[in-house]
């Protein structure tokens, strides 16, 4: 048979592909993101292995299933089996059947097991974004051999930053050494000699991964073990996985609080009925949660015919509350997520948000006094004989939606947390309907109480 000649596409992804391998895997994902499946694929073919597995060893390279489909079987696995074993974790999860047996049973006895143990964790959890590459050494060996270990495991795990000292015999964690103090310490004396005189710190595979986040952070660590019952290092959380999730959920965190379902692709990648699934769902809720709002009015049409003035502050009544409540509920998410709150100090912030809520709504309720007035007497507008009671009116009608929304707020998130819903379900659309419906009819119940006999 023949060779067939290479076509000018066929030239174009070579020379791609020559050009890319010069290049940063962050900015090689980029360039592939830009181009159809089948083409990244193709110019993934004429990468190195080398800089391929790189490229897999980050997040961020879209339509990876379809890539991997357009690949060789045993190129596929070939690469897969190179890739660290937290993120070959997060890439089969994303794989749907039969791709997903097909790869996974293509890998070693050992790397497939690793994979799978991995996948048992839960989605979430500290266990389904930890690596098994670390570097651990028994506490009987001198800083010597520690260093010398180091050297040659180097290129086959994730982090060498920090070391992990094991009992010899039970196997279980004794301490966790930082690279630098092996560096500054006696090469003839034992590990442990160099380890900080503190536990180390620990957290079980089943625990949620934005706790290792926080402990990564409050005590200014590199990686953190994660630990079964009786003390054996299952692997460990580094700092750059904590960042990915991080960045994931403060994605969902956000999306949550324009009142949407998350999305995990990015937005021009995502498919248009995916997308009004995602979002009309909570539209259709929000716009039925509103529908109380003319339920509402429609119960003060009386007052409403009485005095027409009223209608004219409606829109600055609902949005005062809406507001409120939704800065307490940013506030108190944010809190939750830190850990900076439990569950059980709802009460706590109940009683700052009060004072905080009554004092919000009386600086609003006095700009709202002094609008009304100054355009009274400026002859702007006239809202009537009686427009000293409807300043009065709206002025306390802040006081009490503002102080309503801040309470509504920052209680709404321990609620939801206590019921075990996601805190940021309860976001700022969500706070802002809730609040407008109460709103109107403290607006119109306070109305009644200051106008009856005049307006009303």
């Amino acid at each position: 048979m023949q060779n067939v000649p290479p076509t000018s596409a066929d030239d174009e992804i070579a020379d791609a592909a020559s050009n890319l391998a010069l290049e940063r895997a962050p900015d090689i994902i980029e360039a592939l993101n830009a181009r159809p499946p089948a083409q990244a694929a193709a110019i993934i073919r004429g990468l190195p292995a080398e800089k391929t597995i790189e490229i897999l060893d980050q997040p961020g390279l879209d339509h990876l299933d379809q890539i991997l489909v357009a690949l060789p079987v045993g190129t596929a696995t070939s690469l897969l089996a190179g890739v660290s074993s937290d993120r070959a974790a997060d890439i089969f999860r994303e794989l749907q059947e039969p791709l997903r047996s097909t790869l996974l049973s293509g890998l070693g006895p050992e790397t497939k097991n690793t994979i799978s143990d991995l996948l048992a964790y839960p989605e979430r959890s500290a266990g389904s974004i930890m690596t098994t590459e670390f570097v651990s050494v028994p506490s009987t060996w001198t800083i010597a051999e520690v260093l010398h270990h180091i050297r040659m495991v180097e290129r086959t795990r994730e982090t060498v930053y920090s070391i992990f000292v094991v009992d010899p015999v039970k196997k279980t964690l004794v301490q966790a050494v930082p690279l630098r103090r092996l560096i500054s310490g006696d090469p003839h004396a034992n590990v442990l000699t160099a380890a900080p005189a503190r536990k180390p710190i620990v957290i079980s595979p089943e625990a949620d991964r934005m706790e290792a986040a926080r402990l990564i952070s409050r005590y200014d660590l590199l990686a953190v073990a994660v630990v079964d019952g009786p003390g054996h290092v299952l692997g460990i959380v580094t700092v750059d996985d904590v960042i990915d999730a991080i960045v994931q959920e403060s994605t969902e965190d956000v999306q949550k609080f324009g009142g949407m379902e998350a999305i995990d692709e990015p937005y021009l990648r995502i498919g248009f009925i995916e997308m009004i699934k995602k979002r009309g769902g909570w539209l259709c809720a929000l716009f039925l949660s509103e529908m109380l709002t003319a339920s509402a009015m429609q119960t003060f049409q009386g007052e409403l015919e009485k005095a027409i003035v009223l209608t004219l502050f409606i829109p600055l009544i609902m949005s005062s509350g809406g507001n409120s409540g939704s800065q307490a509920t940013s506030l108190l998410i944010r809190a939750l997520a830190l850990h900076e709150l439990r569950l059980r100090d709802w009460w706590r912030v109940a009683l700052r948000e009060l004072p905080t809520g009554l004092t919000l709504g009386a600086i609003l309720g006095m700009i709202g006094i002094a609008r009304i007035t100054a355009w009274q007497t400026l002859g702007i507008f006239d809202y009537g004989a009686h427009w000293i009671l409807v300043a009065m009116t709206v002025g306390t009608a802040l006081v009490g939606i503002v102080t309503f929304g801040s309470m509504c707020g920052s209680m709404l998130p321990f609620i939801l947390k206590r019921v075990g819903f996601d805190p940021a379900s309860a976001s700022a659309p969500f706070v802002a309907t809730l609040v407008d419906v109460t709103g109107l009819v403290i607006y119109f119940g306070v109305a009644a109480l200051i106008l009856r006999g005049t307006l009303l």
